[in-house]
């Protein structure tokens, strides 16, 4: 499946109107600040009704705007007939999501249409940053191809939430019995499945980074909060835990606590990287993702990379385009000065994008 085209009203800088993009291989080519990532951002929009750069819907509209929409027309293939479409929409401090023209109930049901794996600076923080935000990503990689996972990672954010306000009122010792068996009983099942994802992910992860860096031993290590994944003994840990909760006001241990780690030949490697690394380390991960994301499903996701050539030397460059998964449609962002040109063939399309206008090349 591919976007065959993207229309945008009040969409950051973007100028409001529709962009064809049915080609296997889109660049966007302009200097910094004119458009080409938001131009990602509204394609991602789509995908998931929110943003990769962590910005709150609110702020997405153009200056001295409120309300925005980006929709985009799906397709089986470059210059087929369109089979699908997708709205967002964001209008009275309300978003709403229409596929085929019926409002969809939960956002979930974008990812039934086309996924986008966006590969962007924000990335490193999935390996130089917080726990919290590997959490995000692991729970993204599973989350696209198992829906049940996404389903019970809801409903133990539910869980705990609930549980957290109880711990703030001094409850009876009953109530927060029943509430540490309903986190428990959806908190292994998250355990579970992140614990073989790991496993796989990290097979598939170790192979690519030594392709690309030429460093062999590289591995992703998964480290539950809870040490059982029965849900007794689960259940059992957190009522052992219970007068350190109820003095911090909250849930001290359980999935949301999880940690993954990035090891090289057994020792801690995120920490001692050099930013090169880091930046690398990023990238692949988001390659593995796709990766898995198409063994698991058949399907290939819209790969869209912003500027990630840039900070690449000749070899690096070429090593990373021959370990991108097969795909149908890819999007690049480059700087003018790039040599974008030596990376297109018969099936790309390139645009200049200036102040927000998206324009062929050459007009």
């Amino acid at each position: 499946m591919v976007i065959s085209s993207l229309r945008t009203a009040a969409f950051r800088n973007l100028a409001d109107g529709e962009t064809a993009v049915s080609a296997k291989n889109v660049f966007l080519v302009g200097e910094n600040g004119q458009g080409k990532t938001n131009f990602l951002e509204a394609l991602y929009f789509c995908s998931y009704a929110s943003s990769f750069r962590g910005s709150r819907d609110g702020e997405i509209a153009r200056s001295r705007q409120k309300d925005f929409s980006a929709a985009i027309a799906v397709a089986e293939r470059p210059s087929a007939a369109e089979t699908g479409k997708v709205l967002v929409k964001f209008e009275k401090g309300k978003k709403t999501v229409a596929i085929d023209g019926k409002k969809a109930e939960d956002r979930k049901d974008l990812l039934s249409v086309l996924p986008c794996i966006v590969f962007c600076h924000e990335d490193m923080e999935f390996v130089a940053g917080s726990q919290e935000r590997r959490r995000w990503f692991f729970d993204q990689v599973l989350s696209l191809y198992d829906p049940v996972y996404l389903d019970d990672l809801r409903r133990y954010r539910r869980s705990l939430k609930s549980r957290n306000s109880v711990l703030r009122e001094q409850p009876p010792a009953a109530l927060l019995d029943a509430l540490d068996r309903q986190c428990a009983s959806y908190g292994v099942r998250l355990m579970e499945k992140r614990e073989e994802a790991a496993r796989l992910f990290s097979e598939v992860f170790s192979e690519l980074y030594g392709q690309v860096s030429g460093l062999a031993g590289m591995s992703v290590r998964y480290a539950p909060s809870w040490k059982s994944a029965d849900e007794e003994e689960a259940a059992a840990f957190l009522a052992g835990r219970r007068d350190a909760d109820l003095a911090a006001g909250l849930t001290l241990s359980g999935p949301h606590r999880d940690r993954y780690a990035f090891a090289l030949n057994g020792a801690e490697f995120a920490g001692t990287a050099s930013t090169g690394q880091r930046r690398l380390l990023a990238l692949l991960l988001r390659v593995a993702q796709a990766r898995r994301y198409t063994v698991t499903t058949g399907r290939s996701p819209v790969l869209l990379l912003d500027d990630v050539l840039l900070e690449m030397d000749g070899e690096k460059r070429r090593r990373f385009l021959a370990a991108l998964p097969g795909y149908d449609q890819a999007f690049f962002t480059f700087l003018p000065e790039e040599p974008y040109q030596r990376y297109r063939d018969g099936d790309t399309l390139v645009y200049r994008v200036r102040d927000g206008s998206i324009e062929s090349e050459g007009q």
